[in-house]
């Protein structure tokens, strides 16, 4: 059984399956239209979601198929009422694939381990796969390709999508660069880093960690940030958080370090002020709501991957 659990864990041919397969998707929606016809996807979610409910919902509508929304604070699911393997094992008699919006990444792989369907990875604090895979399409659409670019993340690199990015991009060949705080609780995981420098070897690809925002936004072509808050941090820490990201706020000062063309791009939800200012998300460079739409078209093609429809 096939499941999308972290691009850490997919060979760049699964990825570049999935990115020719959502163009596909975008460009000829109609193709698609029954693939998924009187099949089921379940939606479980731990976490809040805008996004990930509307394009997964939405996706498989379009494809002919049904969701179910289910949220675990009205479950017995993982409570001390019922096992997630027994929930899981009980679901995959019902469903034809699952995915999974939670905060622990254990929670996830013991859903992979007990379901007899295609599990996706929705977001887990250790891994944000669908957002990337809807980032690369993005890219490649206005750059035209992913190999050789240089994406520069600035803020907080110890998150999931920051670590999701460094996988991905080095694995399709990209020069990614990181510009956050020093320091364990600012900077990318040295385990994520490592892995990273060899995935950037095989594929010809690069990563680079800095505390110099200039440093790690020279010359770039794709210009990448995320909330400084996500969403286990406590209210009475945000000030000092927000202090100590400043210095790598994306505005028209920093973007001009970039490339003349670079993109900027935020997976969203975005607060402007912070991470990057109104001037650069609401200006000609962003792309932040195509990159939105891909989630639609990225999460339908992992759909019918992971399905064998397609």
């Amino acid at each position: 059984m096939e499941h999308l659990i972290s691009l850490k864990l997919w060979s760049p041919e699964q990825i570049r399956e999935v990115l020719d397969l959502a163009k596909d998707v975008k460009e000829n929606p109609a193709k698609f239209q029954d693939a998924m016809a009187r099949k089921t996807l379940l939606m479980i979610f731990e976490k809040p979601s805008l996004r990930t409910r509307l394009s997964f919902e939405a996706g498989m509508t379009q494809m002919g198929g049904h969701g179910i929304y289910y949220h675990t604070g009205n479950s017995p699911m993982g409570t001390g009422k019922e096992t997630i393997s027994d929930s899981i094992k009980t679901a995959s008699r019902f469903v034809d694939v699952i995915m999974a919006r939670l905060f622990k990444h254990e929670d996830l792989l013991e859903m992979t381990e007990h379901a007899t369907v295609p599990v996706i990875n929705a977001l887990t604090d250790d891994s944000h796969p669908c957002q990337i895979l809807a980032d690369l399409q993005a890219i490649e659409e206005k750059k035209g390709q992913l190999a050789g670019l240089k994406l520069a993340y600035l803020g907080d690199g110890f998150n999931n999508v920051t670590h999701s990015l460094m996988f991905g991009g080095t694995k399709m060949g990209m020069h990614v660069s990181v510009g956050s705080p020093a320091g364990e609780e600012y900077s990318p995981r040295a385990d994520v880093v490592a892995e990273c420098e060899q995935f950037a070897k095989e594929s010809g690809g690069s990563v680079f960690v800095t505390d110099d925002p200039v440093e790690a936004i020279k010359d770039a072509d794709v210009v990448y940030t995320d909330s400084w808050m996500s969403y286990h941090i406590p209210k009475d820490q945000e000030e000092a958080r927000i202090a100590k990201f400043m210095p790598y706020q994306v505005n028209s000062e920093l973007m001009a370090h970039a490339k003349p063309d670079a993109i900027f791009m935020n997976c969203l939800p975005a607060i402007r002020g912070c991470e990057q200012t109104a001037e650069v998300i609401d200006g000609p460079q962003s792309i932040v709501f195509d990159e939105a739409e891909n989630r639609l078209h990225a999460q339908k093609a992992v759909i019918l991957k992971l399905c064998g429809v397609a």
